[in-house]
């Protein structure tokens, strides 16, 4: 594999958050009945005519303020020619020739990808095959939801500058947190509302001329089956050049489930499309003052974010990274560091990217109807802060917390779980486990390393079990030391 270098392009299709479709007044949302947000505009019924969402184009200025798109004075859109049953017009409206954005970059840790464009266009409708396994090869029949189609779509295509999977997923991963921070659409891809195709090639090390033969791969629902779908294709394109074969120009499938690719069909050209000017739209000509207000609006990015938090809360790059990646999360920190009395802005960050998160993984919740608020977690880490509570503890509170609709002090008091640092009451509770263990003790003085560490390590826990996890662990350590080496 170290003799051939891969070319990777990536197209993302982004479906919109706005109230409306694309050209009419449909609502545009997910998980309705099927077909009943549905108008004789998106069916393509005779004598309809589209009128273009203007938020669409403000989501489009959004996104070319945060990654530096060239917006032309005018684009315009096209119809897309082919038959298919899930865009009932039997063409779909996109963006040809003149696309609203050209030539944005985005930084991908350290590395440049440039990106070709970025165009608006309606969403098609959904098919669903029944039986056969689900696929339109071996299926009874068909039906479809036409919900789906004239929903705003934004397709960002980016150039062949991408060299691995691993790079490809990072550029996903960015340009979903862009998307997300700029408030343009919701990423999710379970639902399909950000959908990744990638455009892969091989070629000698060193070929500096054409780039081989491209294959475009389609299905990958999240960012891990986006990595190994173009590993897997990689390793499918040298292994058939080293066998001799020639590599076609088609679209392959991504299989999740045997971990390969498929042929569909022969990768279409633009002319097979027919592409020709919408006649019923009118051409879209932003203003300087619609950008101005545009950029005066936009909220902090994504990379900008995680550098502040690494340089004011002192966090480490990946930590940052969870924060700012995990929608809402870092939100919900930066409100419970405002309400801190004690602790520090990296004692809410470890929280959060530890047990936070790990409870909204459990439960699919997301960061911003946690049942703990913010200010709940800034008093969690006070009490840790203050010695009320040890780690330990506070783990169990807040797990109870983030189930139950009560306050971090409240479950303290009820549950009386406060921390005991009196120190005359825990050099009880030491000499009395010393005591009861002397040929623990004994042992552990006349042992070596390795043994002094596990016998000390038995006392501390007896001595946590005698005061029912609730001792200050830094004192008892302290006095467990000194009557040990005494």
């Amino acid at each position: 594999m170290t003799d051939y270098q891969p070319t990777i392009g990536l197209e993302v299709h982004c479906e919109l958050s706005t109230a409306t479709k694309l050209f009419c007044g449909c609502p545009n949302e997910f998980g309705a009945e099927p077909n009943t947000n549905i108008c004789p505009v998106c069916l393509g019924l005779p004598g309809s005519l589209p009128v273009l969402n203007a938020t669409t184009v403000e989501f489009a200025l959004r996104l070319a303020e945060a990654l530096s798109f060239n917006v032309p004075e005018r684009s315009i859109f096209a119809r897309k020619n082919y038959f298919y049953p899930d865009m009932p017009k039997d063409y779909q409206v996109s963006q040809y020739e003149d696309p609203i954005l050209a030539d944005g970059v985005l930084d991908v840790g350290g590395s440049m990808i440039r990106i070709e464009r970025a165009h608006l266009e309606e969403d098609t409708g959904k098919s669903q095959h029944i039986g056969g396994g689900g696929r339109i090869h071996g299926a009874d029949h068909s039906l479809i939801d036409y919900n789906r189609a004239g929903v705003p779509l934004m397709e960002i295509v980016s150039r062949p500058d991408i060299t691995s999977a691993e790079q490809a997923r990072g550029y996903a991963t960015e340009l979903r947190a862009v998307l997300l921070a700029i408030g343009v659409s919701d990423v999710k891809m379970e639902e399909g509302s950000m959908r990744v195709d990638a455009n892969v090639s091989v070629r000698p090390v060193g070929d500096t001329g054409e780039l081989g033969t491209k294959v475009e791969v389609k299905n990958m629902n999240s960012l891990r089956s986006l990595g190994r779908a173009i590993d897997h294709e990689i390793e499918r394109q040298i292994a058939a050049l080293e066998a001799g074969e020639r590599i076609a120009q088609e679209t392959r499938h991504w299989d999740e489930a045997d971990g390969t690719t498929h042929g569909m069909r022969s990768k279409e050209g633009s002319s097979d499309y027919r592409y020709f000017p919408e006649p019923d739209l009118l051409p879209v000509a932003p203003t300087e003052e619609q950008r101005a207000r545009v950029r005066g609006s936009l909220p902090e990015l994504p990379a900008a974010k995680r550098a502040r938090l690494v340089a004011e809360w002192g966090l480490a790059e990946h930590d940052a990274r969870v924060l700012v990646d995990v929608p809402g999360l870092a939100g919900y920190a930066e409100a419970a560091v405002v309400a801190l009395s004690a602790g520090t802005p990296k004692d809410v960050a470890n929280w959060c990217t530890g047990e936070v998160l790990a409870y909204l993984n459990e439960s699919g919740l997301s960061a911003e109807v946690l049942p703990l608020a913010p200010d709940g977690l800034a008093e969690l880490v006070g009490l840790v802060a203050d010695g009320t509570l040890s780690r330990g503890l506070a783990k169990d509170v807040l797990d109870e917390a983030l189930r139950e609709p009560k306050r971090p002090k409240q479950i303290v008091e009820e549950r009386g779980l406060a921390q005991v640092s009196d120190e005359g009451e825990l050099a009880a509770v030491v000499d009395a486990v010393i005591a009861a263990n002397a040929e623990t003790v004994e042992s552990y003085r006349s042992g070596d390393d390795k043994a002094r560490k596990k016998k000390r390590g038995f006392l501390m826990g007896e001595a946590m079990k005698a005061t029912k996890g609730q001792g200050n662990p830094r004192l008892l350590n302290r006095l467990l030391d000194e009557r040990l080496s005494s």
